[in-house]
């Protein structure tokens, strides 16, 4: 009995084995877009064929391409812009802070260079 059931199962894998070659077969078989080797061919027409569809494939590949650098382009070209203005803010913020110390440091000189006032000084002798 176990011998007649495992000689089921071994026919039934083997005809599920058999329909999935069948299957991957045929799909093997489809036209992948791509750079084919045009010189296997034996017909000019065959041949002509091919080459229409390398130029085909090349061409909608170079425009893809440079559409896709155009917007790598563009998007760096406004990083840099948004770069560009941030570094024109952080350099007026710089030149605001630098004449702001060079005005403290001008009045501290001013301070300690005037002489003492002589109305300033309490006098000692009147009370």
């Amino acid at each position: 009995m176990k011998i007649l059931m495992i000689g089921r199962i071994a026919s039934v894998a083997s005809v599920a084995l058999l329909l999935c070659l069948l299957t991957s077969a045929a799909t093997h078989a489809q036209d992948v877009p791509g750079i084919e080797i045009c010189t296997v061919e034996k017909t000019m027409e065959r041949r002509t064929s091919c080459l229409q569809s390398n130029v085909d494939f090349l061409q909608k590949t170079i425009t893809k391409l440079g559409a896709d650098h155009a917007q790598k382009l563009d998007a760096a070209n406004r990083q840099i812009d948004g770069l560009k203005s941030s570094v024109a803010s952080l350099q007026k913020t710089v030149d605001d802070l630098q004449a702001a110390q060079k005005k403290a440091a001008e009045d501290a000189t001013k301070k300690t260079d005037a002489p003492p006032a002589k109305d300033a000084a309490p006098k000692e002798g009147r009370k």
